[in-house]
């Protein structure tokens, strides 16, 4: 696969605007995702490489002689070291034409693990060759995060899908609550969902009844899940993309209550945690008519605030939101005052969640929505949920022996 012209135009471009001499990209035993989503999948390379990027001039790659021949085809120009004194000189000679920073992935402080790819040796190293390095974070989201228009027609088929598998879930409870259905056999109903609907996904979904809702990341496990019963608070987490190279994640999170009328105090968290959702929201649409460049720190404190003024902070354990693309949890700004501080730009054209959480050793609330910042403003591309979900006891043929799926194994 060849580099993409419009990657190299686009890097080129944000450069220019940021004052960057260049974007310096490293990778040794595929610790940089960054440089094979511009250069393609080239396998096995078994030395250290560089590709640098110019914002005036060539991208030139520099490579060992034995991993020389895995970048035909990538259209570069390439640089060839053999022992560990040529790489030195070679890669000082390919920083001398560079006029101003160089941008790798590199965060100061490991502040923002996502942007923090490359080892500290390593910018030791092109900082004793008397180049200054800053943070790709904001570049490399630019280049390599913006979804196509292939990519949010995918997306919103994918969250079209969710949404339906969401309630046939529930759906799905109320039919077998009175057999005594079980976390697991929830989740296998709904990866089949998946499986009918050309969706896939790594792991989850989450499935988790009372208490087990209070941890964010619950997984029913293959023995002892939890049987669902009537008056039980149960809450639904379903991530999946299409299976396709412009497959783009979608990810939804729901809560429901078996029974008629929901406890106060699960009725008002949800309430709360649907608040916490909509002040974030409404704060990036405001952002956006205001002209604001909005980091993703800040519509995580919008939200958080509103939390803790109500008393619950200690119980808003993770960041707000995450980024969304061929990976459920991507590489373009989260929405997180809490587990880091985000200072990258929300821009058009990226996606990602919504889902503020207060979890109670009782149990646990989350509101997932998923949003596309499009050039007019953000958009949000799944279903909200405005009230919970009253799963009431139902008789029909949606059995635990459906179509295509075995519970039992």
């Amino acid at each position: 696969m060849a580099i993409s012209p419009q990657a190299l135009e686009d890097a080129r471009m944000y450069m220019g605007r940021a004052g960057l001499g260049g974007w310096l990209l490293f990778d040794y035993q595929r610790m940089n995702p960054v440089l094979w989503q511009l250069v393609g999948d080239v396998r096995h390379v078994t030395r250290p490489c560089f590709l640098l990027v110019a914002a005036r001039g060539d991208a030139t790659l520099l490579v060992h002689h034995v991993d020389l021949g895995r970048f035909h085809g990538t259209g570069l120009t390439a640089r060839v070291y053999r022992s560990r004194a040529e790489l030195v000189e070679q890669l000082r000679g390919l920083l001398a034409s560079v006029r101003g920073p160089v941008a790798m992935e590199y965060s100061p402080l490991g502040q923002l693990p996502r942007s923090s790819r490359v080892d500290a040796g390593t910018v030791e190293l092109v900082r004793s060759l008397g180049v200054e390095v800053v943070s790709s974070a904001d570049l490399f989201q630019y280049v390599t995060q913006r979804w196509t228009q292939e990519q949010l027609a995918s997306h919103r088929r994918a969250a079209e899908n969710l949404g339906a598998i969401v309630h046939e879930a529930f759906d799905f409870i109320g039919y077998n609550v009175s057999s005594g259905v079980t976390e697991l056999q929830v989740a296998r109903f709904i990866r089949q969902r998946y499986e009918d609907s050309g969706l896939a996904t790594d792991d989850g979904p989450v499935v988790a009844v009372n208490e087990h809702s209070g941890d964010p990341h619950y997984e029913p496990p293959e023995q002892g899940g939890a049987t669902i019963r009537p008056g039980d608070w149960v809450l639904l987490d379903l991530w999946a993309r299409e299976q396709s190279d412009a497959g783009t994640f979608a990810d939804i999170t729901w809560v429901g209550y078996v029974g008629n009328e929901v406890p106060e105090r699960h009725a008002q968290v949800f309430a709360l945690v649907a608040e916490a959702r909509d002040t974030a929201l409404r704060f990036v649409e405001e952002a956006f008519r205001m002209g604001w460049t909005v980091e993703g720190w800040q519509v995580d404190r919008a939200a958080r605030n509103l939390v803790q003024q109500a008393g619950y902070g200690p119980y808003f354990t993770h960041r707000l939101g995450h980024s969304l693309g061929r990976t459920v949890h991507a590489d373009a700004v989260n929405l997180d005052d809490f587990e880091t501080h985000d200072t990258r730009k929300l821009i058009p054209g990226i996606g990602f969640t919504i889902e503020p959480g207060i979890y109670l050793p009782e149990f646990g609330v989350r509101s997932e929505i998923d949003v596309y910042l499009s050039e007019t403003g953000p958009v949000v591309t799944t279903e909200v949920q405005r009230e919970v979900v009253r799963v009431q006891p139902r008789r029909g043929s949606q059995r635990l022996s459906w179509s295509g799926s075995n519970p039992s194994r």
